[in-house]
């Protein structure tokens, strides 16, 4: 009960005064979730998310900080135009700015950046041919909507994230398995993007797993991967309710990421 004379606070008013913190808590649920299935590289990778209409201004995690302790008011706002975006304090990891600057300031369909070195992904970035048939209904995901980049050309400092910013230009293709270094998936919100790299992740690893049994694949037919590829592109509120039952797990747990 309230007691007389004072005001009803909302819960909204009780978080703190940053600015995009939907946008925030969002993606420090990602970072979370991603440490707890062991998708992460403890302080190395990084997820982005535009939050202005241009695309070009961004939300990172901050420089060495582990997946399992991001919270929301840690995350760093940077400008893809920003030629001191190096010089300042809290300044990001410089492959983070090279690659996500390089993204944000390249492709304005580019929402949300989320770039991992998950241990399946990466095995598939790994082999001479690092295609994805498909044999099943989640590799079949991503049939026909993919990059391959055969140029890795080491760390993404600048001129590697421009590189590799300037093969994402397509809208339709929003994962890119980097050869020799992990995968990349852009998405519409941090909903979309996070799904579709935990659906990659577990798509490369059935693809894996059934190499390993070194038996011949079933590869469905160009028709039936298109149309559920298609069918699954259409499937409604999907991702959203990934992410919602995400958080609900966090809040359940009383974990410190919408901090």
């Amino acid at each position: 009960m309230i007691a007389e004379g004072t005001t009803a606070v909302s819960l909204d008013d009780t978080r703190p005064n940053i600015a995009f913190w939907q946008e925030r808590t969002d993606l420090a649920a990602a970072f979370r979730w991603t440490a707890r299935l062991n998708m992460h590289e403890a302080v190395a990778n990084h997820f982005s998310l535009a939050v202005n209409d241009a695309g070009t201004q961004f939300l990172i995690n901050p420089n060495q900080a582990h997946f399992s302790r991001i919270r929301a008011s840690d995350l760093l706002l940077l400008d893809a135009n920003d030629p001191a975006a190096l010089d300042r304090p809290d300044a990001p990891d410089p492959t983070a700015w090279g690659l996500h600057g390089s993204i944000h300031r390249r492709c304005p369909h580019a929402r949300c950046v989320m770039h991992a070195h998950s241990i399946f992904s990466t095995v598939l970035a790994s082999l001479a041919d690092s295609t994805l048939p498909p044999i099943d209904q989640n590799t079949a995901t991503f049939y026909g909507r993919t990059v391959i980049d055969e140029q890795f050309g080491g760390l993404a400092f600048e001129e590697e994230g421009e590189r590799c910013a300037s093969m994402l230009t397509d809208p339709k293709k929003k994962v890119m398995i980097m050869g020799n270094h992990g995968v990349l998936v852009l998405g519409d919100s941090v909903a979309d993007a996070f799904n579709r790299l935990y659906y990659f992740e577990r798509a490369a690893e059935t693809y894996i797993r059934a190499l390993q049994t070194g038996q011949p694949l079933r590869v469905l037919s160009h028709e039936i991967a298109e149309k559920t590829a298609c069918e699954l592109e259409d499937y409604p509120g999907q991702a959203e309710a990934h992410l919602s039952a995400i958080r609900e797990i966090l809040d359940t747990e009383n974990s410190d990421y919408a901090t």
